[in-house]
């Protein structure tokens, strides 16, 4: 049996891209849902358009980009190459001949190419989204709620008032019952209007709600009494019809200036993240040394009486022989004076190092991200050398055992990813190996993987386990 090769790799890319696509679509979705649970009150009762939505939707997508595509390379290879062994394909592709060697080759140059892909999209397709994302997901947090009048219930989103309605009518404008309080002025419920009924209405460029009240009483309170025993003055009004106008501009929602979120790490590029990277490290080796030339052996009195002044350190003489040769009634004095100094810098110390760790956190964070551009792309590659020998192991297609698989690998893989950058972000590890710790992990077990199964090992030959124990099985009931 001779295959022409072209056609093969033609029949081996056609039959990864399919789930590859289903199941990148399908993590991406799942990872959305959680997305939008997550942020689910940030985001009911805001009366946002569609469209604010959609693009939210959009840019979130983007951001969990990083998190679907390992797995559906995961996924998709162990499928692919389960269903070609289930239906005995690369039983016959090796009878012709045809290496798994070589059956992988046009999907790694495959995964390959996304790899690359994935490596500029975290370069420049990430910041930009995780930039307008930020912008708009502090936008919308900000975003007061629409305005909803509830029955029997005070509402008080609204600048300056308080309103309470008895009943709403299935129109949606007409109410009953209403009580307004308005203390717009910050001097609290001096005035008040109750109305047995009442109309809604917006004006026409939406700015305003206007609110026509019918037969009703305004009472405002006013006069400052000047002795405890004084009345205030009560001011009551009847009305008819009684228009009051509210605002509506603090209900829609205001666009954020995006540059003010530019410079935070997760909106940076591998240079800017570079350049951030230096200049953090420059300033804080600016610190340290200023520290270390001014405060770290602090003197009084022209190098004649020192106390030890680090920051870790008790306040203590160094030399407190020194202090015996000033007058009595001077020692008093000077050690109070020297103490009290002494003491504050100690303070400035302790203050020194707190802001040097929040500045090499800083430094971390930065060297995170320029790290996470890389290691997305590597993972791609590691998680197929790890799918693709098992799905020929296996040699189950489907959503079955291939997703209880793939999951495992996933979860394991991202344990010691957030595990390894939480270490990293704290200063437990270096931050190239608790970024790179998950690969690192990974990659042996890929090698032996692929290696094992391109040399058709019997340790990957589950029926040979089968076998094995029915054999073992056997003897034991024969004894």
């Amino acid at each position: 049996m001779n295959l022409p090769i072209k056609k093969v790799h033609k029949l081996i890319i056609g039959s990864f891209i399919g789930p590859f696509v289903l199941t990148f679509f399908i993590a991406l979705f799942i990872l959305l849902m959680q997305f939008l649970f997550k942020y689910i009150e940030d985001l009911v009762g805001k009366g946002l358009e569609w469209y604010v939505v959609l693009e939210l939707i959009v840019y979130a997508s983007s951001t969990l980009v990083p998190m679907a595509l390992p797995l559906a390379i995961l996924l998709s290879s162990i499928m692919t190459f389960g269903n070609l062994g289930e239906h005995y394909e690369l039983v016959a592709l090796k009878s012709a001949g045809i290496s798994l060697r070589k059956i992988m080759m046009p999907l790694v140059y495959c995964v390959l190419l996304i790899s690359i892909g994935a490596f500029y999209f975290s370069n420049v397709a990430m910041p930009y989204a995780n930039l307008k994302m930020g912008a708009l997901m502090w936008d919308v947090k900000n975003q007061k709620p629409t305005l909803a009048l509830k029955e029997g219930v005070f509402f008080n989103g609204m600048d300056g008032f308080s309103i309470r309605v008895g009943k709403k009518e299935k129109d949606g404008q007409t109410l009953k019952d209403i009580v307004i309080y308005n203390h717009s002025n910050q001097s609290g419920n001096k005035n008040v209007m109750m109305a047995d009924s009442g109309r809604m209405l917006k004006s026409e460029n939406d700015r305003f709600l206007i609110i026509e009240l019918f037969n009703g009483i305004s009472y405002e309170e006013s006069g400052t009494p000047n002795t405890i025993n004084d009345r205030k003055q009560l001011l009551r009004v009847k009305f008819k019809q009684h228009e009051v106008k509210f605002d509506l501009s603090t209900f829609q929602m205001n666009r954020t200036d995006e540059n003010l979120f530019k410079d935070h790490y997760t909106m940076l590029n591998i240079n800017q993240l570079k350049y951030y990277e230096d200049s953090l490290k420059k300033k804080k080796a600016s610190e340290t040394s200023y520290y270390n030339q001014n405060y770290r052996a602090y003197t009084f009195m022209d190098k004649k009486f020192a106390v030890d002044s680090s920051a870790n350190a008790s306040i203590k003489l160094i030399h407190s022989d020194i202090i015996a040769n000033f007058p009595k009634a001077s020692q008093p004095g000077i050690l109070a004076s020297a103490y009290a100094t002494i003491r504050n810098v100690k303070s400035y110390s302790e203050s020194t190092a707190v802001d040097q760790e929040k500045l090499a956190e800083k430094i971390r964070r930065h060297e995170i991200e320029y790290y996470r551009k890389f290691t997305l792309s590597i993972a791609c590659l590691i998680l197929f050398f790890i799918g693709a020998p098992l799905g020929a192991i296996i040699r189950k297609g489907g959503l079955g055992m291939p997703v209880i698989v793939s999951i495992f690998f996933f979860i394991f893989f991202h344990i010691l990813s957030i595990t390894g950058e939480k270490f990293a972000r704290k200063g437990v590890l270096d931050v190239w190996v608790g970024m790179w710790m998950a690969s690192l992990v990974l990659l042996p077990i890929a090698i032996v993987l692929t290696r094992m199964a391109t040399t058709d090992s019997a340790v990957f030959n589950l029926e040979s386990y089968t076998n094995f124990f029915r054999k073992l099985g056997k003897r034991i009931g024969a004894k």
